[in-house]
């Protein structure tokens, strides 16, 4: 498994706007091949951070992730939401084996 984390620092008059918005992309991005997991969290102390939890079976679909119509949606939806630029953390799975995603 590929695991992106994306870090999301959003301006507080759109925390609710982004929130739905990357709820809906992550609905249509789990029903990807390639998406073993697609995970949306919020911060509890400060609304306007999230954090993505994006897991994927090989290193080649984070790519073609950003290649669907759903992305480029969220990508446009939410680019002036934005804070400050969005970054991602890359990591490899250790543990559970890649049995054990969903």
């Amino acid at each position: 498994m590929f695991i992106v984390h994306v870090f999301i620092h959003v301006k507080a008059e759109f925390a609710d706007a982004f929130r739905e918005a990357t709820l809906e992309n992550a609905r249509q991005s789990i029903q990807e091949p390639g998406v073993a997991r697609f995970d949306v969290l919020q911060q509890q102390d400060d609304p306007t951070r999230f954090v993505l939890v994006e897991v994927y079976r090989t290193p080649a679909d984070p790519g073609r992730h950003k290649e669907t119509a759903h992305y480029a949606r969220w990508r446009d939806a939410v680019s002036h939401m934005m804070a400050e630029p969005r970054h991602a953390i890359k990591y490899d799975n250790l543990f559970p084996n890649d049995g054990g995603w969903g």
